[in-house]
């Protein structure tokens, strides 16, 4: 099976990527084939209609999507809700190709705030595309992370979120 692995946020000196990374990196040690795709070192354009010639960060970004099985989702809280980059995002897959794929999320935020909120928000964005969203997502703030580095406890959720999707879809495509 395949993977992707979102950093949602468009920002050169994001926080988020650094669990995302982790996780990346965490995935990769078990062997699966896995690609990350980082919003702050990605030029995603903005969705501009169907049709338009888009660069080729952009279409190789929404291929990655909708050919992996598997999705992980890492987002930053920007005014209560995700992302607005990763809503971008989304605008190039086709829903159409997604239906049974499998995904985790992970959300950080400054502080311990509007959690609840973005995951709702996110895991309806994911229905909509008819993706099977593992009801246990990371929450982290900022202090979870110190000198660039996801402190120990943090590592151990986040492995356990994405162990924890990968065999939510192993058991969804044994049916």
């Amino acid at each position: 099976m395949k993977v992707v692995v979102i950093s949602a946020s468009p920002r050169v000196n994001s926080v988020t990527q650094i669990p995302m990374k982790f996780v990346y990196e965490h995935i990769l040690s078990t062997n699966m084939e896995v690609e990350l795709i980082n919003l702050a070192e990605h030029n995603i354009e903005c969705f501009r209609g169907f049709g338009v010639q888009y660069n080729e960060d952009t279409l190789r970004a929404a291929k990655l999507i909708t050919d992996a099985d598997i999705w992980i989702v890492g987002t930053p809280i920007y005014n209560s809700f995700f992302s607005g980059a990763l809503k971008n995002l989304f605008e190039y897959v086709n829903y159409k190709s997604t239906a049974g794929k499998v995904a985790g999320i992970a959300i950080l935020a400054s502080g311990n705030i509007g959690f609840t909120d973005v995951q709702t928000l996110l895991t309806q964005l994911l229905n909509y595309f008819q993706v099977i969203t593992n009801p246990k997502a990371v929450y982290m703030t900022t202090k979870d992370i110190v000198n660039g580095v996801v402190d120990e406890t943090t590592q151990d959720r986040l492995k356990q979120m994405v162990d924890d999707t990968l065999l939510l879809a192993h058991k969804v495509r044994e049916t």
